[in-house]
């Protein structure tokens, strides 16, 4: 089906928001719209009825109609009423940033959970903008009894109906997420330390996920190319395991029916024994998103200042002295890599940092094994790492670093050992 002739306006009060406008046309072109034109219009004050000033709006209705526009996004938020006023005065479809990022949401999730949250929260929205499509309030029809009396509204029944599949998803997702939940409890168990990537949409997550398990991850220069979490095993250089975690991409005032629909999605990050904050430092908004991405962990309750690794990526993209300042600022930050995760340049410092981060918490301990107990040598030097050995005739005598969890792990297996 060939996409509608789209115009992409991004309504700003401060006039350093020009990077905000290049990411709301590549929303547009995340799900393939036609972008004919985009525009900043400065809003001094912000009008009830159509957000944007009596002369913006005329002056815009000239260009729909020459440039045969058929759908404008709104890079703000539009109450219902604000939606089709400009509905009205440009005769076309107008949509706002939330309802812009759903689309895309909808679009592009893939998993059972994905797909019903992505659902509730287009619900949720589309609750509150019902009367956009049924203007015709004196239409009324009889009920059913169980739908409700007569004289019910069609405004009525369409918002009972939204009521009752919103109820329907609720419970889905609890079950999704208690399924989810045992997941991570026999994770727990394995026991792997997990590592979780997050960042601003498209700064590199998932081809930094590739580069470093060589998975086969969907990885595009693209906004929101990745929606579902991914998790794959990654080997460290010490030769221990961690389950690495790709989750959803973050992006400035993301709409709140995607913050309470996407919380659960973003649990693996609560769940994570080490963050990585990747950011693209090849854009000039870059601190900008960091702080944005900043914002959201704390609401998730992540203490940023503590233990936050920072992936300064795309390095590759900049210039030589660019990228001397960044290797110059990063030399300063213990907690810092810089790196191309195209390229690969600085992957194997930032694998060298994992391994330190993870094992940071690791216990030194002296052990004694018999000989005979071939099974739990072999699982201290797969779990631990083995700093000194010395034999008798029956024992082994070991220092041995070992997570605190894989150190109550090897004193259970000693006192519960499984039936052979």
């Amino acid at each position: 089906m060939a996409r509608p002739a789209t115009l992409v306006l991004h309504p700003y009060r401060s006039p350093d928001q020009g990077e905000r406008l290049a990411e709301a046309v590549g929303l547009a072109q995340a799900i393939d719209l036609n972008v004919v034109a985009s525009e900043m219009v400065p809003l001094s004050r912000p009008r009830p009825a159509t957000l944007l000033g009596s002369g913006t709006v005329a002056r815009f209705a000239e260009w729909i109609l020459e440039l045969e526009v058929g759908l404008v996004v709104v890079d703000s938020h539009l109450t219902p009423g604000q939606q089709r006023n400009l509905e009205k005065a440009w005769n076309c479809k107008v949509i706002d940033r939330t309802g812009l990022i759903l689309e895309i949401f909808g679009a592009r999730a893939r998993t059972r959970e994905g797909t019903l949250q992505v659902e509730l929260a287009a619900l949720s929205y589309q609750k509150s903008r019902l009367v956009r499509s049924w203007t015709h309030l004196e239409r009324q029809r009889g009920g059913f009894g169980f739908m409700g009396g007569p004289g019910e509204t069609q405004i009525e029944a369409d918002r009972r109906l939204i009521d009752t599949r919103m109820v329907r998803i609720k419970k889905d997702l609890i079950e999704v997420s208690r399924t989810r939940a045992l997941h991570r409890k026999a994770r727990r168990r394995v026991p792997y330390p997990i590592i979780a990537l997050v960042g601003y949409t498209n700064a590199g997550k998932s081809t930094l996920f590739n580069r470093l398990t060589k998975a086969g991850v969907v990885a595009r220069d693209q906004l929101f190319a990745t929606l579902d979490p991914t998790m794959r095993l990654l080997t460290l250089p010490s030769g221990r395991a961690a389950i690495l975690s790709d989750t959803v991409g973050f992006i400035s005032d993301l709409p709140h029916e995607l913050v309470a629909a996407f919380r659960a999605t973003l649990e693996e990050v609560l769940e994570a024994d080490l963050i990585v904050h990747v950011r693209d430092v090849s854009r000039p908004d870059s601190t900008r998103q960091s702080q944005d991405v900043e914002t959201v962990l704390r609401r998730l309750g992540v203490d940023v200042d503590q233990g936050l690794v920072e992936v300064w990526n795309k390095i590759d993209l900049l210039d030589e002295a660019a990228a001397l300042e960044i290797h110059n600022q990063v030399r300063r930050n213990d907690l810092s890599v810089a790196l191309s995760a195209v390229t690969g340049e600085g992957v194997e410092r930032l694998l060298t940092l994992f391994d330190d981060r993870v094992g940071a918490d690791r216990q030194l301990l002296s052990l004694d094994v018999r000989l005979e107990d071939g099974a739990a040598l072999a699982w201290l030097y797969r779990h631990g790492d083995v700093v000194r050995r010395h034999d008798d005739t029956s024992c082994a005598h070991l220092l041995v670093r070992l997570d605190a969890r894989d150190a109550g792990r090897f004193e259970h297996l000693r006192i519960h050992p499984p039936a052979r």
